[in-house]
């Protein structure tokens, strides 16, 4: 058999450019290249792609990846059947590219954005296709979903740029009405917890929602739920498979970006500590969810247990969940017994797969 010609991109203008290095790092150092070729394409946080012409991947989180001096400038062609190109002086190479592998997360890489090029290009992908990937993107549009699907989920409200330049005090005046403090802010449009935070009062939420606004123009309010946090990994395309659950214990007020990615306070635990009757309805309803969006390829799907009652309530979903090398997405399916090698050979393959 002939190898697959991979595109691993990674970086991005986004505010998850860090995150996405990481997670390229991680599922670089695990492509077999006895199996693919493998065409390392970095995008800069300015916007310039390059092709990666150095093997030491460790080179990517700390940013010198982009002073390689065997890089070349490159860009992947909408024109069907150009595939990669990249440019050395007067030159332009070409290169076939089988599928491509985009490890890009939140804005201009999990939003449908890049998604829309390549099913331009004609070329297969790893994820969701245009239509869902934006939908998980936008999290009031995930939760219109979810409700219509007859899912539970936090109640919420959206706070729009406009209306908070014309009128804070009636933005947070409803926001009072709604729900009781402590409440959850969030930008519609980041992962990585990025921009979230918790408001215990009028004063933090003032201060949540314009932090929340530099992220984008719509920012949700969400009631708090109190409970286990819980996810898990779905994998497939007409017939998604959930892995086992994990829980996660933030160690801090909430799950937090410096959490996830910069300190050592989190505690994980694979399976999570509910029972098994929990973790089947957690299960099927990330399934759900999943289907219900239109999914494809991989999500994270994330949800609360609450303390009271033992709830399942869904929280958000993720359709190009962290593939660090101490992401969920993967410790969940090695511990359903697909390890991280075997777990990209399948996403390979289901994108190819859609793509047919």
């Amino acid at each position: 058999m002939k190898k697959l010609s991979v595109c691993v991109l990674f970086g991005g203008v986004s505010p998850e450019h860090e995150v996405s290095l990481r997670s390229a790092e991680s599922v670089l150092n695990n492509l077999n290249p006895e199996k693919y070729n493998i065409f390392p394409v970095g995008i800069t946080r300015d916007g310039e792609w390059i092709l990666f012409g150095g093997s030491d991947y460790s080179m990517l989180p700390n940013g010198t990846w982009e002073s390689c001096p065997r890089n070349r400038r490159a860009a992947l062609s909408p024109v069907r059947g150009q595939g990669l190109l990249s440019f050395e002086n007067d030159c332009v190479v070409r290169e076939r590219i089988d599928v491509v592998f985009p490890v890009l997360h939140g804005e201009n890489g999990e939003d449908g954005s890049m998604q829309g090029l390549l099913q331009i290009a004609g070329i297969a992908y790893v994820g969701s296709g245009v239509g869902a990937s934006s939908a998980c993107m936008d999290k009031s549009m995930t939760k219109l979903i979810a409700a219509n699907a007859g899912i539970l989920q936090a109640r919420w409200q959206v706070i729009r740029a406009h209306e908070w330049a014309r009128d804070q005090n009636g933005c947070m005046d409803a926001a009072e009405r709604a729900f009781s403090y402590p409440v959850f802010v969030k930008p519609a449009g980041t992962g990585s917890s990025v921009g979230i935070s918790k408001a215990k009062s009028r004063e933090e939420l003032e201060l949540s929602v314009a932090d929340a606004l530099r992220y984008g123009e719509k920012v949700l309010v969400e009631e708090f739920i109190g409970g286990q946090e819980i996810e898990v990994a779905v994998l497939g395309n007409e017939n998604p498979c959930a892995s086992v659950c994990g829980e996660i214990e933030a160690g801090a007020e909430f799950y937090d970006y410096e959490a996830k990615y910069l300190s050592d306070s989190a505690r994980f635990y694979v399976p999570a500590r509910i029972s098994e009757e929990l973790s089947e309805q957690v299960r099927e309803t990330a399934v759900k969810v999943y289907n219900a969006v239109g999914c494809q390829g991989l999500s994270r799907v994330d949800f609360f247990v609450t303390h009271d009652e033992n709830r399942v309530v869904f929280n958000e979903i993720n359709t190009l969940p962290g593939f660090t090398s101490i992401s969920m997405y993967p410790k969940l399916f090695e511990a359903s017994g697909i390890p991280y090698s075997q777990l990209i050979d399948e996403l390979l393959r289901l994108a190819v797969e859609a793509f047919r």
